[in-house]
């Protein structure tokens, strides 16, 4: 919600199985203009896709669906996977027939660019220069293309509890998100910033 509502973060997913999901939910709901799609997560208890995935996985994704229409009052602006699970070439198919189905932009699987690379952990060690100001300073400036592009990035909190191994750097993240300079660098690249909201309104030719 900070980074959206002071630095330069449009859309979001929601993973509706999460034990936050009826909080994040809410909390999307007072900021209508924040696009929000479907973080589908069809890892088993063990953590990992279990083998019969692509057996499973159509009425899992169809259930989460379900779920986050409830959760929201609406469909989701787009679709990605938790770990990029969609890559998977045993759920792909899947996720291609819900997005086509419901007309959906799945990652990587529609006009919009995927941009990864602002991310603060490699090799299981943190690397704060990764998203630091000056690093997506630069990024902004020798790695977008033309058209549109999804720049993906983990705002947050660093928590005691917090389960994962990203969570320092989300609060790095978060802070260079919010940092009037990168607002500057964005309007000196022409670069405009738009959510899923506004993605089919814009001409797939036109700068973003």
């Amino acid at each position: 919600m900070e980074a959206h509502r002071c630095g330069i973060l449009t859309s979001a997913s929601l993973l509706v199985n999460g034990a936050a999901s009826q909080e994040a939910a809410a909390l999307s709901r007072s900021v209508p203009e924040l696009s929000v799609g479907l973080h589908a997560d069809v890892r088993e208890e063990s953590g990992e896709p279990s083998g019969d995935l692509s057996r499973r996985l159509p009425e899992a994704l169809r259930h989460q669906l379900k779920r986050f229409q409830e959760l929201m009052g609406r469909r989701p602006t787009h679709l990605d996977s938790h770990h990029n699970v969609h890559r998977d070439p045993r759920a792909l198919p899947c996720f291609l027939d819900l997005a086509a189905e419901r007309g959906l932009p799945l990652r990587e699987h529609s006009p919009v660019r995927y941009f990864s690379k602002f991310y603060g952990q490699w090799g299981g060690e943190t690397h704060f220069e990764q998203i630091s100001v000056e690093a997506l300073r630069r990024m902004l400036e020798t790695e977008i293309e033309e058209g549109i592009t999804e720049l993906s990035c983990h705002p947050g909190y660093a928590e005691p509890d917090y389960p994962g191994s990203y969570c320092v750097e989300r609060e790095a993240e978060l802070r260079t998100l919010c940092d009037p300079v990168i607002r500057e660098v964005l309007a000196a690249c022409s670069i405009r910033l738009i959510s899923y909201h506004e993605r089919g309104k814009i001409p797939l030719n036109a700068p973003q």
